[in-house]
């Protein structure tokens, strides 16, 4: 079951245009939405969000049209954005007191637990809030209104690497019930591949691929080899090549035909996410 549906959606800017997006966010699980800047996952979340208004396309969050039922909607949806929209002169407890009466289920006493899980005082203005703690306490907000999806945008980017850890564990705990969903936008996919169950991949405003992150770990394959083994069949194999004066590296999408072509002659190593994504953003231009 789906969490969230997106169908045939299209927007188009200027000089940029997210062209008949289709995917799905299953209930109870992580969903990474990775690609390299500029590929489209922030528009994607706005519109979902619906503070971008799609050109076309079809977006349904928990079994409710949007925008018909925004409202409705959004008293189920967490959502964390990338910066900090509080009024910086505000302290933690007065910015509470604005956020919490749009919320019919707010409990004050699940968020007064984060505020002294995350070691947050009351009495401290927004502004002289670390970006770290103005991430707990978004997530302090976000999380005390019992939502049942969370939809975060790029929520570990800048954070030092401890915080970074100690937020993919408290992601990680709250799908422990498969009640809750988080959709997670991030470019930073070393942590996606800690605590994600499935990818949906956005490069240049399409989707390149959208499912469980062990399928495509299983069909994705790094192979490094010598020159000789590149002619102009073999590189037909390739997502995206890098070569050296040497020898090369290359992202193929078909495991066994890798494993067919080149057998004991190259070594092939299951892929990162992160090599997913350079070698489909640079293709065969992955040269040094």
């Amino acid at each position: 079951m789906n969490i969230i549906d997106i169908r045939n959606l299209n927007k188009q800017y200027e000089s940029f245009a997210l062209k008949d997006i289709s995917f799905g966010v299953k209930q109870g699980f992580v969903t990474g939405l990775i690609g390299p800047n500029g590929s489209g996952k922030s528009t994607l979340i706005k519109m979902i969000m619906n503070i971008v208004v799609p050109d076309s396309g079809e977006i349904t969050v928990c079994g409710q049209k949007m925008p018909e039922c925004e409202k409705e909607i959004k008293q189920r949806i967490a959502f964390v954005p990338d910066e900090s929209y509080y009024y910086e002169d505000l302290t933690i407890a007065e910015m509470k007191r604005v956020i919490a009466p749009f919320y019919k289920n707010w409990s004050e006493d699940v968020f007064r637990g984060y505020l002294k899980e995350f070691e947050l005082p009351e009495n401290k203005k927004i502004k002289d809030l670390s970006k770290g703690m103005k991430m707990k306490f978004s997530l302090a907000l976000a999380l005390s209104h019992e939502a049942d999806l969370l939809i975060m945008d790029e929520p570990t980017a800048g954070l030092d690497p401890v915080f970074r850890r100690e937020l993919l564990d408290i992601l990680a705990g709250l799908i422990l019930d498969e009640q809750k969903s988080i959709l997670f936008s991030t470019h930073i996919t070393t942590d996606l591949d800690r605590i994600a169950d499935y990818i949906t991949f956005v490069n240049r405003g399409q989707i390149v691929f959208s499912e469980a992150k062990d399928r495509v770990l299983e069909r994705y394959v790094l192979v490094k080899g010598s020159k000789e083994l590149l002619d102009r069949d073999t590189r037909q194999l390739f997502v995206g090549i890098r070569e050296t004066g040497v020898g090369f590296e290359g992202l193929a999408d078909n495991r066994a035909e890798a494993a067919r072509q080149f057998g004991d002659h190259a070594l092939l190593e299951v892929p990162s996410l992160e090599d997913i994504i350079f070698f489909t953003v640079k293709g065969g231009n992955a040269r040094v």
